[in-house]
């Protein structure tokens, strides 16, 4: 696999475990699930702090780059998790973030 399609595979498995685990707090904590529910999700958010140690980059430019990615995969799981559709804003302000992540990783240097 290129290393562009790797890193992207780890945003997108850390974005999962970020968002998924940080649901799973938020329905124990705020909702009144079961704490297990929100002890599974802090494990799942363990898993997310290790998850981007696999990429190339340094901590500052993968923190900063999965940022962009951070915010287009919360709208895409309010959209569909949560049932909220996102609107062109939404489209548009993820777009540019994901500009930014291309930028920030990828561009040569």
């Amino acid at each position: 696999m290129p290393a562009i399609y790797h890193s992207i595979a780890l945003f997108f498995v850390a974005g999962l475990c970020e968002i998924g685990g940080g649901y799973l707090v938020w329905q124990w904590w705020r909702n009144g699930s079961p704490w297990l529910i929100g002890a599974i999700g802090a494990m799942i958010l363990l898993l997310y702090g290790i998850v981007p140690t696999y990429q190339p980059a340094h901590f500052g430019r993968v923190y900063a780059a999965y940022g962009g990615w951070f915010v287009v995969l919360s709208i895409a799981w309010g959209w569909g998790i949560d049932a909220i559709r996102p609107d062109r804003y939404d489209f548009l302000g993820g777009g540019i973030c994901l500009l930014g992540v291309a930028v920030i990783m990828y561009w040569p240097r």
